[in-house]
């Protein structure tokens, strides 16, 4: 969640720190600080809120240290506070860290009985003051870290700097993801690669339990969770660019991402599909024959395409799905069968549920397969079959181009799946594909509802409920439409199956209340606009979301947002972009942080 950065330069790193620290500012944070060390001695900025309050301070009290380390800081023990930032630091070490220490209680508690006195709330403080104690027993830098991280209980990414070292960095990581980037007489840490974009394209992935010795001229990683032996680990080319991390003529990386999605759900699709012959390509190493059932789990918005996703499975190759919050996935103990499938979905590739629910699933024997958008992802790594959604970065907290490649990925498996297993016949399958290789214009198509959408959420501005009606695939978008509104406006809004609103949401329904109704012209259209008109007949301010045919049948006295008509099997991503416009311009028009919203993150790496 948190953002690390740390560089060993030839210059004055800070601007630098200060410049990657930006790049990560989509991952939310309420504090940031740097420190480097100024002729050998240590020395930190740090302020609460957005970068530019650290580098007003900065820009009063410059630091010159070659060496660095920079945090962007979300809150978990302990307000926001220049106290509470990191990096924490002692005279001999400092330190920034994602993640949480579980033990950080009697850990805080045996240092204060050695007279040890803590100056934040953090649970990070109790590192530094241990590191501290092994450098006071006379252990070198590089024995006192792997001493400390045997102490530490929970999931961590961890840099350290030390007094009087300038050609030394360590880095350490335990559940959260850290990169380590190499330049020429540079190196650098990062929590992902678009920290290091700038900087280097040559990466390697640190693994669970890894230390890493860094110098100017390279690194050394050890194996500190085992015997403390020197391990080779991967250098990739990594593919993320600067230019791929700018808002270009764009008011909102939101506003971008949302218009970006004909490309890369076209991209995602020519990955999956074979267009030529009309084909869905059955990742290697999976046999739906053998299934009888498969396990979904996510969190977030992946959980909602999840569940679009049962849909299509269990009507194209009658397979039964169970999906789960991944939070709850391990807390229901459901019985899993080794050698069954989970499908994990992560944008990031990190979630910390969703992977501690592939390590549980892997336990009991399963096969795993990942969608995921980040394919060097912890989640990625861990998994016997990737399943890429090629959406390139997304910065915007909320997920946009994210989730409607994964519906791309997930439709083309589900055709896959039901031809493996002798449901779909030929013709079906080309159908499917052809729906599928129309996508990318249909949604094009719809992005020109831009103006009519951007007119109704003034309206929308003023309403302080919400809420969201659909049935079959329409009802899990309509649960994700009501997440867009409450993550980036703070409207309250809640996405229901439409023939649930008499069964209680109706009571909240009058003359103040928006429902947004999305009804695609399909087999439930009459039963969808019957309970829209239950909301009608109540007073309620009604936006109807359908195609051409479905205006003409349910016309009446209500907004009417006209789609371009589809094949029903496509339409959760066509009815997507609405929603996610829906929420943008109300956003916009209330004057919220529409990219980075208060108290969210985009990469959730503690449980």
């Amino acid at each position: 969640m948190c953002g690390i950065v740390g560089i060993l330069g030839k210059g004055a790193v800070a601007p630098q720190i200060v410049d990657a620290l930006k790049r990560l500012e989509y991952r939310g944070y309420d504090s940031a600080g740097v420190a480097t060390l100024e002729k050998g001695a240590l020395a930190r900025r740090r302020a609460p809120g957005k970068l530019r309050a650290l580098e007003d301070k900065l820009a009063k009290e410059p630091l010159t240290g070659h060496a660095g380390i920079g945090h962007t800081r979300w809150a978990t023990h302990g307000g926001p506070s220049e106290a509470n930032a990191h990096p924490h630091a002692t005279e001999r070490v400092a330190v920034v860290h994602n993640g949480i220490i579980e033990n950080y209680k009697e850990l805080r508690e045996e240092l204060a009985d050695h007279g040890v006195v803590f100056s934040s709330d953090t649970d990070t403080e109790t590192i530094v003051h241990l590191v501290t104690a092994e450098l006071d027993a006379g252990k070198s830098p590089q024995d006192a870290v792997p001493a400390v991280l045997a102490k530490l209980r929970g999931a961590f990414a961890l840099a350290f700097l030390f007094k009087g070292e300038e050609d030394l960095m360590i880095a350490a990581r335990r559940g959260s993801p850290l990169a380590v980037g190499y330049g020429d007489g540079e190196m650098y840490v990062g929590s992902d690669a678009i920290a290091l974009a700038p900087f280097t394209d040559k990466i390697t992935y640190l693994e669970d339990g890894d230390c890493a010795i860094l110098t100017h001229t390279g690194v050394s990683i050890r194996d500190c969770d085992g015997n403390g032996s020197k391990v080779a680990r991967v250098t990739q080319k990594s593919t993320v660019s600067a230019a791929l991390i700018e808002k270009g003529n764009y008011r909102h990386f939101m506003a971008k991402e949302i218009a970006e999605q004909p490309d890369v759900v076209g991209h995602t699709l020519a990955h999956h599909l074979d267009m030529a012959k009309g084909r869905a390509r059955i990742p290697e190493g999976i046999d739906f024959k053998k299934l009888d059932r498969i396990a979904f789990s996510a969190c977030g918005t992946a959980y909602y395409a999840g569940l679009v996703a049962r849909y299509w499975f269990e009507k194209l190759a009658r397979i039964p799905v169970d999906i789960d919050i991944a939070s709850e996935f391990r807390y229901r103990e459901p019985p899993l069968k080794p050698g069954g499938l989970a499908i994990l979905i992560s944008q990031s590739g990190e979630t910390a549920d969703t992977l501690a629910t592939l390590r549980h699933c892997k336990e009991q024997g399963m096969q795993i397969a990942s969608v995921v958008n980040v394919t060097s992802s912890t989640i990625a790594r861990e998994s016997d079959a990737i399943l890429p959604t090629l959406g390139g970065p997304e910065i915007g907290v909320a997920s946009t181009k994210a989730f409607t490649c994964q519906l791309a990925t997930l439709a083309a498996l589900a055709v896959a799946a039901g031809k493996a297993r002798g449901v779909l016949s030929d013709d079906d399958e080309q159908r499917l594909v052809a729906s599928l290789v129309e996508l990318p214009r249909l949604m094009a198509e719809t992005l020109k509802l831009e103006p009519q959408i951007e007119r109704i959420a003034k309206d929308l501005a003023k309403a302080q409920d919400a809420l969201y009606l659909g049935r079959g695939t329409s009802f899990p978008i309509a649960m994700e439409g009501a997440l867009k509104l409450k993550e980036i406006s703070y409207i309250h809004a809640e996405g229901y199956a439409a023939g649930e609103l008499k069964h209680g949401p109706i009571a909240l329904v009058d003359e103040k209340m928006p429902v947004v109704v999305l009804a695609p012209y399909d087999t439930l259209f009459e039963k969808t606009v019957s309970n829209m008109q239950e909301v009608a007949a109540r007073g309620g301010k009604v936006l109807l979301v359908t195609d051409p045919d479905g205006a003409k049948e349910a016309a009446g006295e209500f907004e009417t947002l006209i789609v371009p008509k589809s094949y029903a099997f496509v339409t959760p991503m066509i009815y997507a972009i609405p929603m996610q416009l829906l929420a943008y311009h109300t956003a916009v028009f209330m004057g919220t942080d529409v990219d980075q919203p208060r108290n969210l993150a985009k990469s959730v790496t503690v449980e």
